[in-house]
């Protein structure tokens, strides 16, 4: 199997080495071989390809991203021209046009292989709900392959596409990735149109992505991502989670991770050592770690099969489930039908709690750059499955289920192989628009712990990617009155700055006195030749409140780039050399505080 990443499958293209037509040919003769994972519910033949292959003529590769890049499209999402089932064909129909991220897609170049197998209506995170049969995991067919994404994901760890199109409302996005050695890609609810899905929970529904890496992952919700007028819960995009911004994560970084007391393997030793396996190789590369508490994150997921949300997937099929509900599989029906039953007093019940619990896990979020969990907390066979199919797939929710109730993002990132050699990974979780950042640190994580790209051993990851640095907060040295406890300080704080650390300058600057006041202020200036070590303060302040911020500094004074004692260069205070003209300098002070001090005295 040749590689099917985008970088390999592009440079193939460019050095004439293969085409798109041979690329679809033998997915399709490959296909064949894997009948038995009930991976497609429809593959499309040579005839429907021709059609997408032909569209290429008028596509210069050069500037088209996706040129003759294979992709899956998960069977609740419209491909125009063929049935969407959601695994249910008395619900099917067949629709005229693209959903809008798979239009996107294919006038990005893209080329549609065939619609995927899922749980049935989306509703399960294990991938046996399906009427076309149990989807197989991709590395032993006798483990599930995670839902209800299922076909997706098998399709592209088997090398059947490229990337492919999940969707991710209680995990179905991660899931799978974790079980077959994917990256799974949930991205901020809203910043990928749901025109053209068919809903599961249509408040809380995303369309998801599954990849070979992260750096395919983030091309991908390059060319998918937009506003849509047309969806009532699609959201624009924020400058800092723009596609310039991936990158592989570099600095410092502090990671939140579950307690002791709060992880659950159900069981499953190998997932267990793989976990505290990866965790120790984090540490060790200079990660820090921080427990958080787990707690609240918990209560929130159980609100979504608990609570009133299940109603959300009634309404979805509520004429299918009043007029033919022996349609649906029973453990479907079984989940499903008795969301009609809930009264509007449970709904704002529940909200109650789940915006205090927002709180309180939004809250968890602030010192840290992101959470890191299990992305499930064991790998079942089918068969121990469908002993217990309701128990054990809430089992596999345990990791997942509260994000888009939270309003979180997240990336399942694969991260080692168990003694049997099953797939393990784990899953970074960061608030709404984090997805570059979180899919920076993933990839940070695959360079130190690099594995082969899905099931395939012989084929290696291309990792090699430009280092980024956090784009939430940035740094702002301050020497005056917006030293902690001053006269000026409020205005970091009330921006919700936070101090990072006190430390002093490089031994270039001199310092002054400036003019007027109150408040009274200082100005820095650098000399090389003359200078010295002053004290500084360092304050992360949200990137959005920056621009503010530096819009209320009176003249001479500006922010530009300070030199701190390491070496290293952030933004700080900075003065217009004509405004020390008459000023008093205490540079043998070293200090502001020192200054002031005196002056009171």
């Amino acid at each position: 199997m040749k590689s099917m990443t985008l970088t390999a499958l592009r440079e193939a293209y460019l050095s004439s080495q293969s085409t798109p037509a041979e690329v679809l040919a033998d997915i399709r003769e490959r296909s064949q071989q894997y009948a038995g994972h009930n991976i497609w519910i429809h593959a499309l033949s040579e005839t429907e390809v021709q059609p997408y292959l032909d569209g290429l003529n008028d596509k210069p590769i050069d500037s088209f991203p996706l040129w003759g890049i294979p992709f899956a499209v998960k069977d609740n999402i419209d491909l125009a021209g063929v049935p969407t089932t959601a695994a249910c064909e008395a619900f099917a129909y067949t629709p005229q046009v693209n959903a809008t991220v798979v239009q996107k897609l294919i006038d990005a170049g893209a080329i549609p292989v065939g619609k995927t197998n899922l749980d049935q209506f989306a509703t399960g995170l294990n991938g046996t709900r399906s009427p076309f049969g149990e989807c197989h995991n991709a590395f032993n067919p006798d483990y599930i392959s995670g839902g209800s994404s299922s076909g997706s994901a098998v399709s592209v760890a088997l090398g059947l596409a490229s990337f492919s199109l999940g969707t991710d409302t209680a995990g179905s996005g991660r899931v799978p990735a974790c079980f077959n050695n994917l990256v799974g890609l949930k991205p901020t609810k809203g910043l990928l149109s749901a025109t053209g899905l068919v809903p599961a929970c249509r408040s809380l529904d995303c369309i998801s992505i599954f990849a070979l890496n992260s750096a395919d992952a983030n091309a991908v919700l390059a060319c998918a991502e937009g506003y849509d007028a047309a969806d009532g819960y699609s959201r624009k995009n924020t400058y800092s989670n723009s596609p310039r911004h991936f990158g592989e994560r570099a600095g410092a970084l502090t990671i939140g991770v579950i307690p002791e007391a709060q992880l659950k393997f159900f069981g499953d030793e190998g997932y267990e050592n793989a976990y505290r396996k990866t965790l120790g190789a984090l540490k060790n590369s200079g990660i820090s770690l921080k427990e958080i508490d787990y707690a609240p994150f918990d209560e929130a997921a159980r609100l979504l099969y608990e609570g009133p949300w299940v109603s959300e997937r009634y309404l979805a099929i509520e004429d299918l489930i009043k007029t033919n509900p022996d349609a649906l599989l029973p453990v479907i029906r079984t989940i499903i039908e008795p969301g009609g039953e809930h009264k509007a007093v449970d709904l704002f019940l529940a909200e109650y709690r789940l915006e205090a619990l927002k709180r309180i896990c939004t809250a968890q979020l602030e010192d840290i750059d992101c959470v890191l969990t299990p992305t499930a907390g064991r790998l079942f066979t089918i068969a121990e499955l469908l002993e217990e199919p309701i128990k054990r797939n809430s089992e596999l929710g345990y990791y997942t289920n509260f994000m888009n109730l939270l309003d979180m993002t997240s990336v399942a990132v694969p991260t080692s192989f168990t003694d049997d050699g099953l797939p393990f990974g784990v899953t970074l979780v960061g608030p709404a628009f984090s997805d570059r950042a979180l899919l920076s640190i993933a990839q940070r994580i695959q360079s130190l712990l690099p594995l082969p790209s899905g099931a395939e051993a012989a084929v290696s990851l291309n990792l090699a990617q430009p280092t980024v640095a956090d784009q939430s907060h940035i740094e702002v040295a301050v020497c005056g009155a917006h030293l902690e406890g001053l006269p000026l300080n409020w205005q970091l704080t009330e921006r919700g700055a936070r101090l990072a650390e006190s430390t002093t300058t490089s031994p270039f600057y001199r310092m002054y006195a400036l003019a007027g006041g109150p408040p009274f202020r200082p100005g820095l200036i650098r000399d090389e030749a003359n200078g010295a070590a002053i004290d500084v303060e360092v304050w992360r302040l949200p990137s959005s409140e920056f621009g503010s911020f530096v819009a209320n500094i009176p003249a001479p004074l500006g922010i530009g780039k300070v030199e701190l004692v390491d070496g290293r260069w952030v933004s700080g205070f900075i003065c217009e050399p004509y405004g020390v003209d008459g000023a008093e300098e205490i540079t043998g002070l070293g200090g502001w505080r020192r200054y002031m001090a005196g002056k009171s005295a």
